[in-house]
């Protein structure tokens, strides 16, 4: 789905709902809410709306950094996917292990699962402290967003799945050739890591050649 996220974040819920209003009535299909510095039950009331007029939400987490990268106080980041699947939204940005959110991989890959699955077992390694049933309960698809380009197309494939939203910024506007170009390299690379990752490859140990023979036949990704 094609769409810019306009964001209906506001400094009141009444204020918040009227932007998602006027983006309904533009034509948008996503809106966009920073559901920390918005609040819960904001977000909570914006995700009731989206969810009754067809509207996806995309939810950013702007702030959280002051909540969970201090080490002596505050809480983790899973502690505040939880609480956002429970208060409503679509896609949220989960972390990606590679670029320039970078985060502990089987830690991230442990919220990433209770965002989206139904069903977690108890696994400390993961930070999956007790096991999980959300029941009938929707998920929420992980966004991986910042500092990516194709080359991490093959660890994000392997790490993320194909549940998964990747958005490449800079990854797309800065190739050479312009913006079309850009989005044609990341589809392409994209196409060719999961390919091999349903033929059997080792994407983690392969996945620059991959890359490189999907050069090939894409002079967007060659460029």
């Amino acid at each position: 789905i094609k769409g810019h996220y306009l964001n209906a974040t506001a400094g009141t819920c009444e204020e918040m709902i009227k932007r998602a209003v006027f983006a309904r009535e533009l034509g948008v299909p996503i809106v966009m809410h920073d559901y920390l510095t918005g609040g819960f039950t904001a977000n909570t009331s914006l995700s009731h709306y989206c969810r009754d007029n067809g509207l996806l939400l995309h939810i950013h987490r702007a702030m959280h950094a002051v909540i969970d990268r201090q080490k002596n106080h505050g809480m983790h980041f899973r502690v505040l996917a939880k609480a956002l699947r429970m208060s409503g939204g679509d896609h949220i940005h989960a972390g990606t292990v590679v670029g320039k959110l970078e985060g502990e991989r089987e830690i991230t890959l442990g919220f990433v699962d209770l965002l989206r699955d139904d069903f977690i077992e108890k696994d400390r390694s993961r930070g999956i402290f007790f096991t999980q049933d959300w029941v009938s309960m929707p998920g929420v698809i992980p966004v991986a967003s910042g500092g990516i380009h194709v080359w991490h197309m093959p660890a994000l494939t392997e790490i993320f799945g194909d549940d998964s939203v990747l958005q490449f910024g800079g990854g797309t506007l800065g190739h050479p050739w312009g913006n079309a170009p850009g989005a044609a390299a990341n589809r392409v690379a994209l196409e060719a890591c999961v390919q091999a990752r349903n033929e059997g490859r080792d994407l983690a140990r392969e996945g620059n050649e991959i890359i490189k023979a999907a050069c090939k036949w894409s002079p967007e990704l060659a460029a």
